[in-house]
């Protein structure tokens, strides 16, 4: 008998993957997890019927979110990570020596807690010194958060469910007011392909040109994500994303990357014309 897992994309598009076994599913307060392991993919992370990421493909993901910013910011000492607990984010986050501090909040212990048995892989770094692990909703975190931090990075589910606060204009709002003059906030800013996650990402757009005075968009290829091309906001108080890039500085550390590399990262902040479009659209009428 083959067992497959199926993601609905849209109505009429899904993901399948097949399925060797089911390693864990439960329910937590917030949300239903379960854990696959599959012949091309590894072992996968499924929230509420959505595939979170795969042992194949989350370098492409984590990296891009982590190495973007760390290439651009000088001098990043302090960082908020919300959500993100499957440890990816961190275990990036851990490369980097000057970091002092890291405040991983995530809504979920459960999702931790089964990463941690199931998913080594990503979770390996969250027992780091550095990482100081709070089980609440990120919103109400950040609100008392002023002039804090360097470095925000937005690992948030999709925007319902859970996740939902995590796209709001007083999110992000919060979120400028927790950075520090220079702080930079990166978020994963969903697909630009289908119309309904278009329109998500246009709306988190919105709601970020509003709040910071330098936003910008980029992409990365992620196979098992919604049309396979994704995309992630960073804004800034001050960086510009692409012109305050330090390769150099970058490179001379030497870190062990699969997909992230700094001409990579210039690259991503081409953007297709379609994309360029949905993007323009919010920002002249915002």
């Amino acid at each position: 008998m083959e067992l497959w897992f199926s993601e609905l994309h849209t109505p009429n598009v899904k993901l399948s993957v097949k399925v060797d076994k089911q390693l864990y599913s439960g329910q937590s307060e917030f949300q239903r997890i379960d854990v696959f392991q599959s012949p091309e993919f590894g072992r996968f992370l499924v929230l509420d019927g959505y595939v979170m990421l795969t042992e194949k493909d989350e370098f492409i993901y984590h990296e891009m979110i982590v190495h973007v910013p760390m290439a651009v910011h000088p001098g990043v000492k302090k960082v908020l990570v919300i959500g993100a607990g499957d440890g990816g984010v961190i275990r990036e986050l851990t490369k980097y020596p000057e970091i002092e501090h890291i405040d991983l909040v995530e809504i979920d212990e459960q999702v931790v807690q089964v990463c941690r048995e199931f998913l080594p892989r990503t979770s390996c770094k969250l027992d780091d010194d550095r990482v100081h692990i709070c089980y609440e909703d990120g919103l109400k975190f950040v609100r008392f958060k002023e002039n804090e931090y360097d470095l925000i990075i937005v690992d948030s589910t999709d925007p319902f469910g859970p996740g939902e606060g995590l796209f709001t204009k007083e999110f992000y709002g919060n979120c400028y007011k927790a950075l520090k003059e220079d702080g930079i906030m990166v978020n994963q800013h969903e697909s630009p392909f289908y119309e309904a996650d278009a329109t998500a990402c246009m709306r988190a757009h919105k709601r970020i040109v509003e709040s910071f005075p330098i936003s910008r968009v980029y992409q990365a290829h992620i196979p098992t994500y919604p049309s396979g091309h994704w995309l992630f906001g960073f804004a800034s108080k001050k960086y510009h994303p692409v012109h305050d890039l330090d390769a150099e500085r970058w490179l001379e550390r030497e870190l062990d990357t699969l997909y992230y590399t700094p001409k990579l990262h210039e690259g991503a902040f081409c953007l297709p014309a379609y994309v360029e479009k949905l993007l323009r659209k919010v920002e002249v009428h915002g």
